[in-house]
């Protein structure tokens, strides 16, 4: 065997085991009972997902609905909640998005010195505050609606599933 071939075939195996990592998802704001998701969804025909005015929801391999925020962000319309037939998602049960979000101070260029406000400009609910000019952190106003993620040009912004 080759060196190249070895060092290829590490790093495949290495790759492969992280992508079976199983990620929690972000599930969309309308739920109380999460174990319903995979109770009721997979047999469901996703309208949900269609009727996502900014397309923020996609259907996992098992047919569960997730939030993807690399586009846009969670506007609370009420529109998946009303085409849910299987009434996973219900309007009565509309609450903030269960995610913690937050900006990785060894990523984001503000921290480093450069002037940046990609993140709050897009934030609705003031949830961004800067120490001066510089030096942006999420407070309590968040709603986890995810618009400031996708306009972060180096991608600072994280989204974890809580």
């Amino acid at each position: 065997m080759k060196r190249r071939e070895l060092f290829s075939s590490l790093a495949s195996s290495v790759k492969k085991a992280t992508q079976e990592k199983p990620e929690k998802q972000i599930r969309p704001p309308y739920n109380n009972d999460t174990s319903l998701f995979h109770k009721e969804c997979p047999e469901c025909d996703a309208k949900c997902a269609t009727v996502c005015e900014v397309e923020i929801i996609k259907i996992a391999q098992d047919g569960t609905p997730f939030l993807d925020f690399s586009k846009s962000g969670c506007t609370y319309c009420d529109a998946c909640a009303e085409a849910c037939e299987v009434n996973v998602l219900t309007v009565e049960n509309k609450k903030q998005i269960n995610a913690h979000v937050y900006i990785s101070r060894d990523e984001c260029v503000s921290w480093e010195g450069v002037m940046c406000f990609s993140c709050k400009d897009p934030c609705l609910d003031n949830a961004i505050d800067f120490q001066a000019m510089f030096m942006p952190s999420i407070n309590d106003n968040c709603t986890a609606c995810g618009f400031c993620i996708s306009r972060c040009p180096v991608q600072a912004i994280k989204v974890e599933g809580v």
